[in-house]
C-alpha cells in the first residue's frame, strides 16, 4: 500500500475511493481501523471513520489508530479527507485532527483544500464557494450538526487549531505546481503549517496533485486527489490498471436522511414516478413507527421505493426544540440501522442510502468491514459492492444529480 487515506466518513472516504479509482489505483475502503493486515494488492487503503461530529478528542484518536495501521502497511504518503464544505465548528474537528496527524507525522506545508469543482465547490481568496454562492449563503448555514456561517476557510480553521494558518492564492496556484511549491515555501518560513490553497477548476488541483508529490500529509476533499495516482505512475508504483465491477441485479431500495436541498430536490423528483414513505422523526421517537413497518412497506411496492426523513430544516430545528439534538440525531440514524438490517434480511440486493449520517448507520448496521470500489454514479458517488450479494452507493447530501436514486439503482445493476 503506498496512499494511506482517513476519512471522517462513510460517504466522503467513498467519494475520495471513487476518484483514486478512477486515477488507476487499486483502492479498497475499510470501515473503521482494520484488525489484520491489507491485501497486498491494494494500492490506496481509505479508512472511513464516523468522525466528523463526535467530540474533537475522540475524533483524534481515532485518526490516529486509523494512521498508525496505515503507516503498518507501509504507506508512503497520508491523506486525511473531509468534506468539500468544510463541516466543522469552532472547536473542530478538522483543525484538530489535521494538527495531530501533523504533528505525529512531523509534517509541514500541510495544505488544505476541500475545493472539488465537479461538485461546484471552489475555493478562491481563501473562501469556499458552492457553485456561484459563499458556502455560508448555499444552505449550509443551516445544517442541523455542522451549520457553516462563514466562507472564508482560513478564519473558521483558526481557532480550532494552535498551528499556523496560511494561504497560497489563485494567482500563484495559476502558475503551476512551481508556484504552488514557492508559495507553500514561503507560508512555511513564515511559521504556518496548515495552508490554505485556492482552486477553481480541475487544472489547479491537478497542479496542487503534483506540488505536494514529495510531501507527507495532505487534506482536503476529494478533488485535491485528482493529480495524486499520476505521482505514483510516474515512479512506477502503481499498475494504472484499478478495479474491476460485477453489477447486482435484485430488489432495490433507497433510504434518505439527509435535509441538503440537493437531495431534498432528489426525493422531490423521486416521488414523482416512484413510490415514497416520509418517516416523521416524532412517531419514530414517540414508537409509534417502526423499522419493521417500513420494510414490510418497501418490499410491497415496486420501482424503488425510498423511505426518506429529508424534512425541512426548520421542521428539523421544531424536533431537535421538541427532544434535543441529540435524541433526535440518535432516534433516526437507529431507525436506519434498523431498517438496512430488515431489508437485507427480506432479500434486499441494492441499497440506496443518502446523507453522511444515514450511510453511517448503513454500514454499522451490516457490520461492513470493507467495500470494494465500482464505477462511478455520480461526481463524487461510486458503487460499491459490499458481499457476493449486495451493492450499495454511499452518498453525501450534498451530492449527485436531480434524478440521482434512479441512476444509481441502474449502475448497481449493471455489468461493463
Amino acid at each position: 500500500m503506498f496512499l494511506g487515506c482517513i476519512g471522517d466518513d462513510f460517504t466522503g472516504s467513498s467519494d475520495l475511493a471513487n476518484t483514486l479509482a478512477k486515477g488507476g489505483m487499486r483502492v479498497v475502503q475499510y470501515s473503521g481501523v482494520p484488525s489484520t493486515d491489507a491485501d497486498a494488492s491494494v494500492e490506496a487503503g481509505v479508512v472511513a471513520l464516523k468522525s466528523r461530529s463526535i467530540d474533537p478528542a475522540d475524533a483524534v484518536a481515532q485518526s490516529l489508530a486509523a494512521l498508525e495501521w496505515l503507516q503498518a502497511q507501509g504507506c508512503t504518503q497520508f491523506f486525511f479527507k473531509y468534506c468539500s464544505t468544510f463541516d466543522s465548528t469552532a472547536e473542530g474537528n478538522i483543525g484538530p485532527v489535521a494538527e495531530a496527524l501533523a504533528q505525529r507525522l512531523g509534517s509541514k506545508k500541510v495544505i488544505v483544500c476541500p475545493a472539488f469543482p465537479g461538485t461546484g465547490r471552489s475555493i478562491y481568496m481563501g473562501h469556499l464557494f458552492v457553485n456561484d454562492v459563499l458556502l455560508s449563503e448555499s444552505g449550509m448555514q443551516n445544517h442541523p450538526l455542522t451549520p457553516m456561517v462563514d466562507a472564508d476557510i482560513r478564519r473558521w480553521l483558526r481557532p480550532q487549531t494552535k498551528l499556523g494558518v496560511g494561504h497560497v492564492a489563485a494567482q500563484e496556484v495559476l502558475q503551476g505546481s512551481g508556484a504552488i511549491k514557492a508559495g507553500l515555501a514561503r507560508e512555511d518560513a513564515a511559521g504556518n503549517s496548515l495552508i490554505v490553497v485556492d482552486a477553481m477548476a480541475d487544472p489547479d488541483l491537478l497542479e496542487i496533485g503534483k506540488a505536494v508529490a514529495d510531501l507527507p500529509l495532505i487534506t482536503g476533499g476529494s478533488g485535491v486527489a485528482l493529480g495524486l495516482p499520476a505521482n505514483f505512475a510516474a515512479s512506477g508504483a502503481i499498475s494504472g490498471e484499478g478495479a474491476t465491477w460485477r453489477g447486482q441485479a435484485g430488489k432495490c431500495v433507497a433510504m434518505s436522511g439527509s435535509c441538503s436541498v440537493a437531495t431534498r430536490g432528489q426525493v422531490a423528483l423521486h416521488a414523482k414516478t416512484n413510490p415514497v414513505f416520509e418517516i416523521v422523526a416524532e412517531e419514530v421517537i414517540e414508537g409509534r413507527l417502526t423499522a419493521q413497518m417500513v420494510c414490510d412497506w418497501a418490499m410491497a411496492q415496486d420501482g424503488i421505493p425510498l423511505a426518506y426523513s429529508s424534512a425541512d430544516p426548520e421542521v428539523v430545528k421544531d424536533v431537535q426544540a421538541k427532544f434535543g439534538l441529540e435524541n433526535a440525531a440518535g432516534a433516526i440514524e437507529g431507525f436506519f440501522a434498523d431498517l438496512t438490517g430488515a431489508l437485507v434480511a427480506a432479500g434486499v440486493e441494492r441499497l440506496l442510502p443518502a446523507g453522511g449520517e444515514t450511510s453511517g448507520a448503513v454500514v454499522e448496521a451490516l457490520g461492513l468491514t470493507q467495500l470494494e470500489i465500482g464505477p462511478e454514479i455520480d461526481p463524487g458517488v461510486p458503487a460499491l459492492r459490499a458481499g457476493s450479494d449486495l451493492v450499495l452507493a454511499l452518498k453525501s447530501g450534498n451530492f449527485g444529480a436531480p434524478d440521482y436514486f434512479a441512476k444509481a439503482a441502474e449502475i448497481l445493476g449493471q455489468n461493463p
